[in-house]
């Protein structure tokens, strides 16, 4: 008897193209975003869709911060995956960028949403998010956040991690936080005076490295975290502009966070870095030992 193997979950990563000749082409009305802002992907692309000012051009269907779906999957999103993939086995997660025209999704990929994004839809604010000559400085930057910012924070964070590896880990998300603080001691934004998709994916991991991460580090490592005056300025001031302010869903984030985690929370969960939004931030547990008051961390 031929040996079994598990159902492949069917790839759906279709892209915009530039005419009719393409198929999924870059008309106006055509397509909608399917994101729960309390996930960091549907975050950047909703921050970035908010950039571009593309309210009137791509509609958004906001989806639950934790998914209702029994397999982990949004319950609102399996029509769509159902009619683009067959009985689909996988869970019907978000993002989604689907087109109204065949009900069908034309990708799930949040980097080929962001690129369709910039480069067949923006443009009507005047936001050049990937100015001439910057592939390569977004990419590092980009890099550089998932892999030494919140790579190394999750495997620090983690329980069964032993000493040496924590503190490798830590060393590393040390550094390229330093890296980031020196690049903005010299100017407004991570590549220069002008707001880039650098930023946003920065500005989307450091609150994740806050809201998220943070509470599964120790109270030390916390503290040196803070220790960065002009990224906790950069991260405030940007949570104030309306592209930012307009999707920041702490509850959400909280809500999500814990629904989802299995880790225990160490000291770290006591001390916060930032408030993000007073009026609508989730309140942590408050330690003897508060950053914002004892140690500097700047508000804005």
């Amino acid at each position: 008897m031929p040996a079994t193997h598990p159902t492949a979950v069917p790839s759906l990563r279709g892209r915009i193209g530039r005419d009719a000749r393409s198929g999924y082409h870059a008309a106006p009305h055509r397509y909608r975003l399917h994101l729960a802002l309390a996930c960091p992907h549907c975050l950047r692309i909703a921050i970035t869709h908010s950039l571009l000012g593309l309210d009137d051009t791509l509609p958004v269907e906001p989806l639950p911060a934790v998914p209702d779906g029994p397999d982990g999957g949004h319950l609102a999103l399996r029509p769509l995956y159902e009619a683009s993939a067959h009985r689909y086995p996988g869970p019907a997660t978000a993002p989604v960028l689907s087109d109204d025209w065949t009900g069908r999704i034309v990708t799930t990929h949040t980097p080929d949403i962001l690129s369709d994004l910039v480069r067949h839809f923006g443009g009507s604010l005047g936001v050049a998010l990937h100015p001439p000559g910057s592939h390569g400085a977004i990419h590092a930057v980009e890099r550089l956040c998932e892999r030494d910012i919140t790579a190394a924070a999750q495997l620090a964070g983690k329980a069964a991690t032993d000493c040496g590896t924590r503190d490798r880990a830590l060393e590393t998300l040390f550094q390229g936080l330093d890296s980031v603080e020196r690049a903005l001691v010299r100017r407004p934004y991570v590549l220069g005076d002008q707001l880039t998709a650098a930023d946003v994916q920065l500005w989307v991991t450091l609150l994740q490295l806050d809201t998220v991460h943070r509470w599964h580090l120790d109270a030390g490592a916390v503290h040196r975290i803070t220790d960065h005056p002009h990224l906790w300025a950069y991260a405030r001031r940007l949570a104030e502009h309306p592209a930012f302010a307009a999707h920041l869903d702490l509850n959400g984030i909280a809500l999500r966070h814990h629904a989802h985690c299995r880790g225990r929370e160490a000291a770290g969960a006591a001390v916060r870095i930032l408030d993000w939004a007073p009026e609508h931030t989730v309140q942590a547990p408050r330690g003897p030992l508060d950053p914002v008051r004892q140690t500097g961390c700047p508000q804005g």
